[in-house]
């Protein structure tokens, strides 16, 4: 935690954003939207409405694919 604070908010936001897309290419829809929704809510709390407005693209854009992925699992 100490490591976070010691990070430039940009930094800590691409991240996230990196650890984010990590766990999309591997599959973990669920780990991507913990991560996306962390990453928006450090967004909002420094202010930066550029990055909240993409971690929220981001987070929607995972939601779907993981209602998709239900949709298609279920027999």
């Amino acid at each position: 935690m100490a490591e976070s604070l010691r990070e430039s908010p940009a930094k800590r936001c691409s991240r996230l954003f990196r650890k984010a897309g990590v766990f999309l290419a591997k599959g973990y829809l669920d780990q991507a939207l913990v991560t996306l929704r962390e990453g928006e809510a450090f967004a909002l709390a420094v202010g930066d409405a550029e990055k909240v407005a993409l971690f929220r693209e981001e987070i929607l854009r995972c939601a779907q694919r993981r209602s998709e992925r239900h949709v298609t699992e279920e027999p």
